[in-house]
This record gives C-alpha cells, sequence and structure tokens, in this order.
C-alpha cells in the first residue's frame, strides 16, 4: 500500500465496487464534472473499466483511496494514460461526499506522485480538472504542480462548455514528502 498523510492507496478490491459505483459514479453531477464521456449510470455487475477489479490493462492503474486510521474507504484514485516511450501520465481522483473538504486530496495526489515518479519512472505527470475545481487545483499545486494552460470551453458538463485548466510537474521539479 502506498501511503501520504491521512490516506493509504491500495488494490482495488471488489466490496469497494458498491460505494464507489454508488457515490461516486451513479451521482450523475460528480461523474460528469470528473469524465469526459457523458454520463450513464453503471448497475451493479457491470464491467466498466472505471470499476473493474483487475490487472488486465497497463496504461491505467486503478486505486482504492483508504484512511489509514481505521481502513475505512474513502475514494478512488487513478494513474492513467501511462505512456511508457514519453514516460508521461495523468493523475486522476475522487472522493467520496463523507470525504471532501478533509485534506485528503492533497494526500492522494503525493501518493500518486511518489507512485508515477519513484515507483514507475516517470518523467512528467499531468492533471485536467475544470477551471472552478479549487480543491482539486489547490491539492495539485500543494504537491508543486504548474498551471500550464487553460483550455477554454472544453468540457461539455451538464448543458454548458467549461474552461479546463492543464496542470504538470516534472521529476526534476518534484519534492517528496517527508513522513512525520
Amino acid at each position: 500500500m502506498l501511503r501520504d498523510g491521512k490516506v493509504g492507496l491500495r488494490a482495488r478490491r471488489e466490496e469497494d465496487v458498491p460505494a464507489l459505483r454508488d457515490e461516486l459514479y451513479n451521482d450523475v453531477v460528480t461523474s460528469a464534472r470528473a469524465d469526459g464521456r457523458a454520463w450513464r449510470p453503471i448497475p451493479p455487475g457491470s464491467k466498466d473499466p472505471r470499476l473493474v477489479v483487475g490487472d488486465a490493462e497497463d496504461g491505467s492503474v486503478p486505486f482504492s483511496v483508504v484512511e489509514l486510521e481505521g481502513g475505512a474507504l474513502v475514494g478512488s484514485a487513478v494513474l492513467w494514460g501511462i505512456d511508457h516511450h514519453n514516460r508521461s501520465a495523468h493523475i486522476g481522483l475522487g472522493l467520496l461526499p463523507s470525504a471532501r473538504g478533509k485534506g485528503y486530496g492533497t494526500d492522494v495526489v503525493a501518493a500518486l506522485c511518489q507512485y508515477g515518479f519513484a515507483v514507475r519512472g516517470l518523467n512528467r505527470l499531468q492533471i485536467e480538472t475544470l477551471s472552478d475545481n479549487t480543491a482539486m487545483l489547490r491539492s495539485a499545486e500543494r504537491n508543486g504542480f504548474v498551471r500550464e494552460g487553460v483550455l477554454r470551453s472544453s468540457a461539455w458538463v451538464l448543458g454548458e462548455f467549461l474552461d479546463d485548466v492543464l496542470l504538470g510537474l516534472l521529476v526534476e521539479d518534484w519534492k517528496p514528502r517527508q513522513e512525520p
């Protein structure tokens, strides 16, 4: 398990799937804001790649996010779009409603950076997020990500176009957080 701050990232388990499906992916607003695809409900037993437990696809590594104190499931994290040739990948995360506003996002981004840079040997990590997602922007910037640009009106979200912010971090600029 990867640990940082108050959270751990571990392999997705079958018992995680119902909560992630019900509280993240079947929440229309949350799902529509987090995914570039049109929202659709994910029924129980679905083989949707966002929920499948396994290791079939090397271009994406899903994690379940748990509180270190107590082990409760608090969300989902992923390193996706892994490009082995260019040694780059993208970061994504989603926290259950009960886990938001507790600083977990910053810890999750830090743990994903540790995984991407130290474990996978990547050179660049990238985050794309909606311009009004202040929690993700703050979590990224606290971990050293730099705003590289704005993709104007690039995201169709629930009936309107929104701007996406592109953030990047290079391994040479990464400063691993020290354990207390």
